[in-house]
């Protein structure tokens, strides 16, 4: 687990409420945690990984808008084994449609392979996520018994994205334009005024 502040890792590990919630997962003897920024700490790391999950803040300023460049997913497949996957959360593509589309194109332009996806978070609306790799993403035939939300019926629905978030042309966000931060910015400013 990379993450920037210490004291959140700290709290998480141990707060009763917290941990309960968590059940206790950033303790577990697994568990290796880094506190340290994720692009910095990619930059130097030399470990492959089957899966990586990414799940920042939304790009709502540069310092976090250059974890959504093409310079950050290029360390990421560079990390990523040949035949591993990483998941990115985005952003709403209902709600921040060119914002969404804009993550994926910037993806795809370091070679990665994409299957973006959404579903209906309760505490955030619909949202968007994206499945990477170096080779198609195919989901499973079968799912675990006792899925309270998704069947194998529903899952291929999750990729199918109707007219009003299907996708539109976006440029590649780059650490030199910060193109992601600017569309975000638009488009939630909307929401909120």
């Amino acid at each position: 687990l990379v993450e920037l502040d210490p004291a959140m890792t700290r709290l998480f590990s141990t707060d009763p409420a917290l941990t309960r919630l968590n059940e206790r997962a950033l303790l577990s003897p697994k568990l290796r945690i880094v506190n340290a920024d994720a692009f910095q700490w990619l930059e130097h790391e030399t470990q492959n990984f089957d899966v990586i999950i990414v799940d920042f803040p939304d790009p709502t300023n540069f310092a976090i808008g250059k974890l959504y460049t093409n310079s950050f997913y290029a360390l990421l497949d560079q990390r990523l084994s040949a035949s591993g996957y990483a998941v990115v959360q985005t952003t709403s593509p209902l709600v921040a449609r060119k914002s969404f589309w804009t993550v994926v194109t910037t993806m795809e332009s370091v070679g990665l392979r994409t299957a973006p996806y959404h579903a209906n978070v309760p505490s955030f609306g619909e949202w968007g996520f994206v499945v990477v790799g170096r080779r198609p993403f195919k989901y499973a035939p079968s799912l675990p018994v006792g899925l309270r939300f998704l069947d194998v019926k529903s899952l291929p629905l999750l990729f199918d994205f109707p007219l009003d978030m299907a996708r539109v042309p976006a440029e590649v966000n780059r650490l030199s334009n910060q193109v992601l931060v600017y569309t975000y910015e638009q488009e939630w400013g909307q929401v909120v005024h």
